[in-house]
């Protein structure tokens, strides 16, 4: 079942920072050590979600990271799919031979409901909601 591991979130991380001020240039060491993750693995990040095209690098004096693209363009979805399988089965508690090989579980409705939230959440997500305050993210995400 897709929610999100280690690797998603610490990338949302990296992005939502460069997200928070669009107009301005952030550099590996300062997302770093305003996200808590290592330079090393942010640095790793930057450059996948550069190849993506999600953000772009200068080097330099004056250097460092923005968006590629306006922050409303870009949903949490897009992230996590260059980190995670995004696309597959609910996993059974019941073991592999029992869901998809005659009647589902008794859980199975209640993790497809899950998944189904959990990806559109996903998608509908965009890094637009990193511009605003901590209070109004809390507010528009709680359910």
């Amino acid at each position: 079942m897709f929610i999100y591991g280690k690797t998603v979130s610490n990338a949302i991380a990296v992005v939502s920072y460069l997200a928070a001020d669009p107009s301005r240039r952030a550099g590996s060491g300062e997302i770093s050590n305003e996200r808590g993750i290592s330079r090393a693995l942010t640095a790793k990040l930057l450059t996948q979600l550069a190849s993506a095209g999600l953000v772009s690098g200068q080097p330099g004096p004056g250097g460092g990271y923005t968006l590629a693209k306006p922050a409303h363009e870009i949903s949490l979805m897009d992230i996590a799919k260059l980190f995670e399988q995004i696309e597959s089965s609910s996993p059974c508690p019941f073991g592999h031979d029992w869901c998809g090989k005659g009647e589902p579980c008794p859980l199975h409705a209640t993790f497809q409901k899950m998944m189904e939230e959990n990806l559109r959440f996903m998608d509908e997500t965009r890094l637009s909601l990193f511009a605003q305050s901590p209070r109004e993210v809390i507010s528009k995400c709680a359910l």
